[in-house]
């Protein structure tokens, strides 16, 4: 149940809490059979799981990504992972000087170093249909006044499998009003909005979703229209 008392946590505790997920990872990978060969890297940084490596497979990639979300005080999972020997597709819309990764590739309204293309993400990418792995919108949702059409674009430009990440100032904290460039405040909730769309819209799975106090984080998969959604009981992880 999201709270007006939620407050940021300070950096300490974050430092403490990233190097308790750090032991437990080490842990899992020491004990889970499924986890025997798997090449997978991972980085812990303010409860963020940064990926990278490589996995033999999509099935390792998955199985990874979903061990790591199931850990307690995991905000988000990122992975940058060669996958059978390929290299990600990775986009950082509206990334500005200050993309995820160096090798990303970059989308702005105005030209700035790291940028490697100019786009109005208010309108349509220009990228084609099922031909990026991963996708980041940082600080990017609340400056849209309506950015379901550009959570439809990632959706669309995704390959099966793919993931969309979210990160944007959490409604309750200061710095969601703080900047006024910013026209739309996010909760962790309007991603179940996004997760239960009505039929004939593009669906979406939640890897994970959660919040710090300061910032609400999303991890999300594009659905195919014949493909199950998410259970109540895996909803409720998350979402009120």
């Amino acid at each position: 149940m999201v709270s007006l008392a939620r407050t940021a946590m300070p950096g300490e505790r974050l430092r403490q809490i990233d190097d308790f997920l750090a032991t437990a990872w080490a842990d899992l990978v020491k004990f889970d059979e499924r986890l025997r060969g798997v090449t997978v890297d991972v980085r812990f940084d303010r409860g963020v799981a940064h990926l990278s490596g490589e996995a033999a497979d999509h099935d390792d990639l998955r199985l990874v990504r979903r061990l790591i979300g199931q850990l307690d005080g995991v905000l988000a999972v990122w992975p940058r992972v060669r996958v059978a020997g390929r290299d990600p597709v990775v986009l950082d819309l509206g990334c500005g000087p200050a993309k995820q990764w160096p090798d990303n590739i970059g989308f702005d309204l105005r030209v700035a170093p790291g940028v490697d293309g100019i786009a109005d993400l208010s309108g349509s990418l220009p990228v084609a249909d099922d031909s990026v792995d991963v996708i980041f919108t940082v600080h990017i949702l609340e400056h849209l006044i309506d950015f379901l059409p550009l959570v439809d674009e990632c959706h669309r430009v995704l390959r099966p499998g793919g993931s969309l990440h979210v990160m944007s100032p959490w409604w309750g904290h200061v710095n969601a009003v703080a900047d006024p460039t910013h026209v739309r405040l996010l909760d962790v909730q309007t991603f179940k909005g996004i997760c239960q769309r009505p039929p004939g819209t593009p669906r979406w799975y939640p890897l994970h979703a959660g919040c710090d106090g300061a910032s609400i984080f999303a991890d999300l998969v594009p659905l195919g229209p014949d493909e199950p959604g998410p259970v109540d009981s895996h909803l409720a992880r998350f979402f009120d």
